[in-house]
């Protein structure tokens, strides 16, 4: 997390949605076989959780159960030039989006996983055009099969720790000529959130 506090934002309607849009981060956990990292697709509960599920053979699962860990959502992100702003005396630096969260786990029971992985099919199958795959497409027995090898986890979010760091620290002026320049270079999504949420 930066430490500088212009680049906070506590709207926990908005840290929520950067989740559900994002929808992918990374676990963190110090476990008995030294630190482990998993990349996981994440689903808020939209209650101060987060599920996701694991492989049963990844590094982590054996020991995740009842552990605090940390999550990590990366959002979109772009290098800034100084050669963007009016004020010639800069230096380079780096917008971007990122939130931790970090909580306890617990692993979940069967109905508990079918209901994450039904709840994350629904929110990317949305996306897509054209009618939705649901699970009850798939055969019952092949499903089966394929929830033995993961396990759910949810974890239960205690801190929320998140930067957006969108210029915040410039007037207004500059903070436009940073996100022209961001577009100019194919980063509109860190633009367009510059131009939205640093006012």
């Amino acid at each position: 997390m930066h430490p500088n506090s212009a680049f906070r934002h506590d709207d926990r309607a908005l840290l929520e949605t950067l989740i559900d849009e994002i929808g992918f981060g990374t676990v963190f956990a110090t476990t008995p076989d030294g630190p482990r990292v998993a990349h996981v697709p994440l689903v808020s509960t939209g209650d101060g959780a987060l599920q996701f599920h694991l492989a049963r053979g990844n590094a982590l699962t054996r020991h995740i159960d009842g552990m605090t860990v940390l999550a990590v959502i990366n959002g979109p992100d772009g290098y800034v030039s100084p050669r963007w702003y009016a004020d010639p005396v800069q230096v380079p630096t780096w917008n971007y989006v990122a939130l931790e969260l970090e909580g306890r786990v617990r692993r979940m029971d069967g109905d508990g996983l079918l209901g994450h992985l039904e709840a994350l099919s629904a929110r990317e199958e949305a996306r897509l055009d054209g009618p939705p795959w649901t699970m009850d497409k798939a055969p019952e027995d092949y499903l089966r099969k394929l929830m033995a090898g993961i396990v759910g986890f949810e974890l239960e979010v205690l801190a929320w720790r998140e930067t957006l760091k969108l210029s915040q620290n410039k007037p207004a002026d500059e903070r436009e000529r940073v996100a022209a320049g961001l577009e100019s270079q194919g980063a509109s999504a860190i633009a367009a959130l510059m131009r939205t949420l640093a006012k």
